[in-house]
């Protein structure tokens, strides 16, 4: 009671001090996330130039984009596609508004012309684009089908964006278009000639051992051209990996497992209150069922040939009798055996032709197929009647009357095709007659009226009923593998991960550079998980976590997290290193060099003078030395009989001599050179510009926290 009594007492000043922790949690929370308004990052995908791009929009658009990738695509990538899609519409969006640009009615009309005018729902008796069915067609749909209507408004909506980004492009191409004065020095660039003669000293002269090049050196370098070494937010893992995968224990219970397939089972029948006799494959003559009932992979009812099974048991199997059992047999991650069931010689590939009749309610019919389903049997039976009367009236026939319209003018010739590739009953009845058969086949299509044409490649093909079990980990595998990973968990957030790992014999894995957008991890796959937690903001270089992955676990450290900005010196090293070393193996040779003439320079660097003939600036490149642009302008500088002085070039010191000057004639105009000039820019503007504006707007990109 006295504690009671104590904290009602306080009640005030505690309230005071909970208030000012709440505060200062929350505070905490606004500085951390750059501002009051916490939630922005997660119902913006990003603010480009002030302008906020909504989440739930941008999502939707990225679950279109996904179903559209296939069961291949991942979300990183759909989100990407569309990232770079809505960034490049709301730039220029900016822009348009920015000039003034509008899409006039009169061009958008002119537009919707070209794109809707060989549609027939558009044209009037004569077959002309006509206004009039356009408003006809959106009055319609507008009262009657609001999904198409909607589907109108974004066919509009494109047409104008298509509009404003033509006028807007075109604008941009045309103040790109070069002059006949460029186009004479474009000229000039690739026909004006010269002979040189030259001296070059290779950097290679001098050992990189002789050339220090400090860290304080390539920071100074790095921070002088910053735009070059920029980088975005940056993180370093390693990880070890512990596999789900099955033990020997598992593998020898599986191989037990199978054989269980093989015999006859006595069973107890609850319903019967007797014991019945199951058969095993070995007497089972019903193998659809049996193999349905007891296999990972259903039943094939179909003949293979020896190509078409599996390499490593094609032979073995082919040699196997007809009631004769073969396995059991590890395939990838599973066990089989399989019975030789049925044996037949059979061609590899059968040509067929067919009139399909469909019906209201099969497979594909149009809205203009209205006969019933006996009505189409009554057809395909006549017709059958009166080819086998008439075999030559197929094509006829075919071009009258059948509903596969691809290739009915054909005379429903289909080609060839191998085992399986047509629906079952059609595949049957070709490979299971002879040359010149014709009969009805139906199928969820409708009816055809199948004609086999010719068979080729006869040979042996066997049909088999499998049985196949995934090699699967128990359960006691299972707990022992997540022991196994807890514990390490716990050593390595105690200890060296390293060393920790080495003392496990357990392979480490590093992973440098990780993006914040990434998710594919080298050696893991895609686990967005992973480079949430080592980008989250309140994880620090050390920390250690447990991940599940598709087959395990990975227990994943965090190594070395960089925020934007420039290159550190280990990461500019290899770029920077060479060029400074380049630059004082200059100095050095320049120090040592002594004499003007050219021969004198060669003589003091034991080297000799070499020749260069029909050197142009378009190819600057010099005999030994390879493409040395800053040394050939020089040189392109000088007339005959000068000499330049030392030139530090790419991959050496250079002194030049020029011997001969081979100016191309003048032309009377310059304009094919101009041409080339503009087709060359043409077809990068797009993409140039769209780089110009991104890199010129203030963008805050949110991506990150989508996924």
């Amino acid at each position: 009671m006295a504690i009671l009594n104590s904290i009602r007492k306080r009640g005030v000043f505690l309230i005071i001090i909970i208030a000012l922790a709440l505060f200062s949690f929350i505070l905490a929370d606004v500085i951390r996330n750059g501002g009051f308004s916490t939630e922005k990052s997660l119902t913006t995908v990003a603010t480009v130039n002030g302008e906020n791009m909504p989440r739930e929009a941008f999502m939707k658009k990225v679950e279109t984009t996904q179903r559209s990738l296939g069961p291949n695509g991942t979300t990183a990538q759909a989100i990407n596609s569309v990232w770079d899609r809505e960034l490049r519409t709301v730039l220029q969006q900016q822009q348009y508004e920015l000039l003034g640009l509008t899409a006039q009615p009169e061009k958008l009309e002119d537009e919707m012309r070209n794109g809707l005018a060989t549609n027939a729902t558009f044209q009037d008796a004569n077959g002309n684009y006509s206004p009039g069915k356009v408003q006809e067609y959106v009055a319609n749909v507008k009262l009657t089908n609001p999904s198409a209507y909607q589907s109108w408004l974004d066919y509009e909506e494109s047409i104008k964006s298509i509009t404003l980004q033509n006028t807007y492009y075109n604008m941009i191409r045309g103040g790109l278009r070069s002059t006949l004065s460029e186009g004479e020095k474009q000229y000039r660039f690739e026909n004006d000639k010269r002979n040189l003669e030259f001296v070059f000293v290779p950097y290679t002269k001098i050992p990189d051992a002789d050339v220090e090049v400090t860290d304080a050196e390539i920071t100074s370098y790095v921070k002088n051209h910053a735009s070059e070494f920029e980088v975005a937010p940056q993180v370093d893992i390693q990880y070890v990996s512990f596999s789900e995968a099955p033990s020997s224990a598992d593998i020898a219970d599986a191989e037990k497992d199978i054989l269980s397939f093989l015999n006859d089972k006595e069973v107890y029948n609850k319903a019967t209150n007797q014991t019945e006799t199951v058969l095993g494959l070995k007497n089972t003559t019903n193998y659809a069922e049996f193999v349905n009932a007891n296999s990972d992979a259903a039943f094939q009812d179909r003949y293979f040939f020896k190509k078409d099974l599996p390499a490593s048991i094609a032979d073995t199997l082919f040699a196997t009798p007809v009631g004769a059992i073969y396995g059991p047999y590890k395939f990838g991650n599973t066990n089989n055996i399989s019975k030789v069931i049925a044996e037949k010689t059979m061609p590899d590939s059968v040509q067929s032709k067919h009139i399909l009749i469909r019906y209201s309610g099969s497979l594909r019919a149009s809205d203009a197929i209205t006969r019933s389903k006996a009505d189409a049997k009554k057809l395909a039976d006549s017709l059958n009647a009166a080819i086998k009367r008439a075999p030559s009236k197929f094509k006829e026939l075919a071009i009258a009357f059948s509903d596969d319209k691809s290739n009915s003018e054909k005379g429903g010739d289909l080609g060839f095709s191998g085992p399986g590739r047509m629906v079952p009953a059609f595949d049957k009845f070709i490979f299971e007659n002879p040359t010149g058969t014709v009969g009805v086949v139906e199928t969820d299509f409708g009816f055809h009226v199948v004609g086999v044409e010719d068979q080729r490649n006869k040979q042996k093909a066997i049909k088999v009923a499998t049985i196949t079990k995934e090699v699967e980990a128990s359960e006691t595998t299972l707990n022992d593998v997540f022991a196994q990973a807890s514990k390490f968990e716990v050593s390595s957030q105690k200890g060296d991960f390293a060393e920790v790992a080495k003392s496990q014999e357990l392979a480490l894995k590093p992973v440098n550079k990780i993006g914040a957008l990434d998710a594919n991890i080298p050696g893991v796959g895609n686990n967005r998980t992973i480079v949430n937690w080592a980008f989250n903001e309140e994880t620090e270089v050390g920390d250690v976590k447990r991940f599940s992955t598709a087959d395990g676990y990975v227990i994943a450290q965090l190594t070395r997290k960089s925020p934007k900005g420039l290159m550190s010196v280990a990461e500019a090293s290899a770029i920077v290193s060479p060029k400074l070393r380049n630059e004082k193996k200059a100095a050095k040779i320049r120090a040592a060099i002594s004499g003007e003439s050219l021969q004198d320079v060669a003589s003091s660097q034991s080297v000799t003078v070499q020749n260069a003939t029909a050197i142009t600036m378009a190819a600057p490149t010099l005999p030994g030395a390879g493409a040395e642009p800053a040394v050939v302008g020089a040189a392109f500088a000088k007339n005959v009989g000068e000499t330049t002085g030392l030139i530090n070039g790419e991959k050496g010191v250079f002194k030049v001599k020029v011997v001969a000057v081979n100016n191309a004639p003048d032309l009377e105009t310059y304009s094919m050179y101009a041409n080339q000039l503009n087709n060359a820019a043409t077809p990068a503007v797009n993409t140039k510009v769209y780089q110009a504006l991104k890199k010129a707007s203030d963008i805050e990109d949110n991506r990150a926290n989508m996924f």
